[in-house]
């Protein structure tokens, strides 16, 4: 890989204009050649305040949090590296540097960021998402081989290895199908601690028993599904 790599992040937002400019703002310019906000339905001023920020505004109707990913991904050209990152400020976009460097390197291929690893995230994960997290991560340990602590959508992954996945999912089984395909298909996986704090708004999955049940379904499902092929 060159060694200054082409990077490309990617921000699944829904009504989060309170907090997508602080987003892209935190994102280090020097790392980064494009951010690309995916619009997912918002009603708010989301799209205005991304591109008022400098970003790229890519519009996916198909509401999920997967469509979303998807669609910033066929948006792009191709970059030597994806970054993934959520728009409601829960993540320090600074840290991303830690999860470029080891595929930068040539040290790995898929990079998460865990919020648990090291506990920097306990006490601000709601403790239902918090079980269902230590739940998934076990069923893939034990189904899978591969020892997770963590689902965080904030990650980085080559182009080639996200190529190699053929992701599909469009909903909140998005990051549970990369680990997964990722531990079958022999990327080379590391887990990198990172920051965490109270995201700004209300959370559309654990922030509402209705997004919980939803959202533990269908992670249960995908692990069930995936290790069934």
């Amino acid at each position: 890989m060159a060694d200054k790599p082409d990077v490309c992040v990617i921000i699944p937002a829904l009504n989060e204009q309170d907090a997508i400019g602080r987003v892209i703002d935190d994102i280090p310019e020097d790392l980064v050649q494009k951010v690309i906000v995916v619009d997912n339905g918002s009603t708010d001023a989301t799209p205005q305040v991304a591109e008022k920020a400098g970003a790229r505004v890519v519009h996916e109707p198909r509401r999920g949090y997967g469509a979303a990913c998807l669609a910033g991904i066929a948006a792009e050209g191709a970059p030597d590296i994806f970054v993934f990152l959520d728009g409601d400020y829960s993540d320090y976009p600074g840290e991303m540097r830690l999860l470029v460097a080891p595929i930068a390197e040539g040290r790995a291929d898929l990079v998460i960021g865990s919020r648990l690893a090291g506990g920097r995230g306990v006490g601000v994960i709601p403790p239902q998402a918090l079980f269902g997290n230590k739940l998934a991560c076990f069923l893939m340990r034990v189904l899978y081989g591969f020892r997770y602590s963590d689902l965080g959508p904030f990650r980085a992954i080559s182009a080639r290895g996200l190529r190699e996945l053929d992701m599909h999912d469009t909903n909140f089984g998005w990051t549970i199908e990369m680990q997964i395909k990722a531990v079958k298909r022999g990327l080379r996986i590391m887990e990198i601690p990172v920051s965490y704090r109270s995201r700004i708004g209300c959370s559309k999955v654990s922030g509402t028993l209705w997004g919980s049940v939803r959202a533990g379904y269908k992670i249960l499902y995908t692990i069930a599904r995936l290790s069934l092929r």
